[in-house]
């Protein structure tokens, strides 16, 4: 069972940091980044570091989503060529 969640993690991971560094729409990526945060805490989490997951979902899935939906809320919402 570890070996199995460890690895359906790992690549959720990987899936989500590609289709974050692929999206074009900034809004759509910022969400991406914030699960991929989320799941980044389920890793810590499931490692033995109740501490880190904490911090991670706090920091990484919710503040830093929330300040990236400001800064985009004030710049373009879409990549430029």
């Amino acid at each position: 069972m570890s070996q199995a969640f460890d690895a359906v993690v790992l690549l959720l991971l990987i899936a989500t940091a590609l289709s974050v560094a692929r999206a074009k729409d900034l809004v759509a990526a910022t969400i991406q980044f914030a699960l991929y945060s989320l799941v980044l805490s389920l890793v810590w989490q499931y490692r033995g570091a109740p501490d880190v997951a904490m911090t991670e979902a706090a920091i990484g899935a919710g503040v830093t989503t929330v300040l990236f939906l400001i800064t985009i809320s004030r710049t373009s919402r879409s990549e430029q060529r």
